[in-house]
């Protein structure tokens, strides 16, 4: 009888942590689909080169700077 209650709560543990993994994947994907800048298009400063998100860079005609003042530089 012992034996198979121990078998029992074994099932019962693995259960437990397949369960918790599973929401913490669904976790980590809700969060990837929430944050608009991980899958927008990247671009690199023309003066310092950094890569930033498009969506945030100040852009000037084909290029693109990572602030106001790096474009006021590059003319």
């Amino acid at each position: 009888m012992s034996k198979f209650l121990l078998l029992v709560l074994v099932i019962v543990v693995v259960w437990r942590l397949a369960q918790g993994a599973r929401r913490k994947n669904a976790g980590r994907e809700a969060a990837r689909e929430a944050n608009p800048t991980a899958s927008g298009q990247m671009v690199s400063c023309s003066h310092c080169g950094l890569y930033l998100p498009q969506s945030e860079a100040v852009a000037e005609g084909e290029k693109y700077f990572c602030c106001a003042e790096h474009r006021r530089l590059s003319a």
